[in-house]
């Protein structure tokens, strides 16, 4: 038992960490969630590039828009031409909430470097922002916002729990939790990202594509008290 002790001590025993699994919230409790694609004129939602560059209404981006929506099966998709770096935000400016999103990527034979997202508590302009990103190296917090009272990047790709991302062509379920300071994100059944100390109290949600082909549904919201 004392040569155990020991071991231990020592870091010489190595005993893998358990995480606990969770179900989403909305699976925990579904009332009081609004569905953010139940509208197929997409009216909410305002699409632009990052960084302040001119934006229109997602009901009005007409033909060249690599966004579709399909009000049958509500799945959203981003075409991912591989040339766009853009976001939809959903319209009302926001405090503390929930925000579920489930996602996939199509498989590409040969492609590993699928990226899209999540955003949330990020500026109307889109240079502030914090992101649950969304890659088959894992899901995690980053972002470039207010540290110390200045716009900073921060990213907690180092302390990820783990990765709990499916391969392509599975769907995953992110949940992004923000009330006041905390930002918490869940994937796929556990907590896997904890910030402590977000400094921008209000903002707006929304959806990142990178230039692969992305395919969202079930994206829901639920206003904290």
């Amino acid at each position: 038992m004392r040569m155990l002790a020991n071991a231990v001590l020592c870091g010489c025993l190595f005993v893998p960490a358990v995480y606990p699994q969770t179900k989403s919230a909305l699976e925990l409790d579904a009332k009081g969630w609004v569905n953010l694609l139940a509208d197929g004129t997409m009216k909410d939602w305002i699409r632009g590039p990052l960084g302040g560059n001119p934006i229109v209404r997602a009901g009005e981006m007409g033909d060249p828009s690599p966004w579709k929506l399909d009000a049958a099966s509500g799945v959203m998709t981003c075409a991912g031409d591989k040339v766009g770096h853009e976001w939809l935000r959903y319209a009302p400016e926001l405090s503390d909430f929930i925000y579920h999103v489930e996602y996939r990527f199509p498989p590409v034979q040969g492609e590993t470097r699928y990226n899209a997202g999540a955003f949330v508590r990020t500026s109307v302009d889109g240079k502030i922002w914090i992101q649950a990103q969304a890659t088959l190296d894992g899901g995690y917090l980053f972002g470039n916002t207010l540290v110390k009272g200045s716009p900073q990047m921060v990213n907690l790709r180092q302390k990820m729990v783990e990765n709990r991302v499916k391969p392509a062509g599975e769907w995953n379920v992110y949940e992004i939790r923000a009330a006041g300071r905390q930002i918490t994100l869940w994937v796929n059944g556990a907590v896997v990202n904890d910030f402590l100390e977000c400094e921008v109290p209000r903002g707006y949600i929304g959806l990142e594509a990178e230039g692969y082909r992305v395919e969202f549904r079930n994206v829901r919201l639920k206003r904290l008290p």
